[in-house]
C-alpha cells in the first residue's frame, strides 16, 4: 500500500475500535496462528493488481487467516489507466476477491492511490476516474452481492475524483492517514465517517518480521462480524 518515504509515524492518540493487519507478499512468510493471539481481529490481504498480478502469498495467507480465525478481506490494487474498471472487478472477484457468508470473511477492497511511479490520477481526468471507480463498483456488487470497500486518502480521492461525494452512501470507507490522532476524510465520508483506518505502515505484530501497516476498526467485534456476513 502507501510508501512511508520521509513521513514520521505517530500512534493515534486514542486508540478507536478493533485491531486489524493489512498484508501482501511484502511481510513474507506470516504466523497467523501468533498475530491472532496478539489481538489481531481482522487482515485484508492483498489478492491481485490490474487484470494480470496475482500476489504470490495470496493462496497462504487467506486461507491461514482463516484457519487462525481471522476475519479477513482481499484487496485489489487499482490500475485505472490499464483497464477498464468492469475488467479489473472481474480479474478481482475471480482471483480471490469473491465473498461467502462463513463468518469470517469481508467483502473485497479496491486500493486507489498514486502509483509508485506515473501520475498520482493515472492520466485521467476526473470525469474518467468517477467513470472507472463506479463501473467497478457495479461490477463487483454484480458479481458478489456486496459493496466494495474503498481504501484511499483524503487528498488522493479530492483530487483525482473532484471531492465526488457519490460513493459515501455505497461503500465503506477505509482511509489511510498516518501520524494523526483522527483522520481526514475524503468528500462524502465526512458526514458517514470511516470504517477501517490504516493508521500506520510502520507497526508490529507478533507472527510478522518486519514492518507491517496497522488498521482500526471503527465498531465493536459484533459490528465486524455483521460487516463480515452482511447482515
Amino acid at each position: 500500500m502507501l510508501t512511508a518515504t520521509g513521513l514520521a509515524i505517530a500512534s493515534p492518540a486514542q486508540a478507536q475500535g478493533l485491531a486489524g493487519i493489512d498484508v501482501s507478499n511484502y511481510q513474507g512468510s506470516i504466523n497467523w496462528s501468533s498475530v491472532k493471539a496478539a489481538g489481531i481481529q481482522f487482515a485484508y490481504i492483498k489478492a491481485t493488481e490490474g487484470t494480470t498480478f496475482k500476489d504470490a502469498r495470496f493462496n497462504t495467507n487467506y486461507p491461514a487467516a482463516h484457519a487462525a480465525g481471522v476475519i479477513r478481506g482481499a484487496y485489489h490494487f487499482a490500475r485505472p489507466n490499464s483497464s477498464t474498471g468492469a475488467d479489473q472487478a472481474n480479474f478481482f472477484a475471480s482471483n480471490g476477491g469473491a465473498w461467502s457468508a462463513d463468518g469470517l470473511t469481508l467483502p473485497g477492497a479496491v486500493d486507489l492511490e498514486a502509483p509508485p511511479s506515473g501520475a498520482a490520477c493515472y492520466g485521467l481526468s476526473t470525469t474518467s476516474m468517477r467513470n472507472w471507480i463506479t463501473d467497478f463498483y457495479n461490477t463487483y456488487k454484480a458479481r458478489t452481492g456486496r459493496d466494495v470497500v474503498i481504501y484511499t486518502t483524503a487528498s488522493w480521492w479530492n483530487t483525482c475524483t473532484g471531492s465526488w461525494t457519490g460513493m459515501a452512501s455505497k461503500s465503506p470507507l477505509w482511509v489511510a492517514h498516518w501520524g494523526a490522532s483522527t483522520p481526514s476524510l475524503p468528500a462524502g465520508w465526512s458526514s458517514t465517517t470511516w470504517t477501517f483506518w490504516q493508521y500506520t505502515a510502520t507497526g508490529s505484530v507478533s507472527g510478522i518480521s518486519g514492518n507491517v501497516d496497522r488498521n482500526y476498526f471503527n465498531g465493536s467485534a459484533s459490528r465486524l462480524l455483521a460487516l463480515a456476513n452482511n447482515t
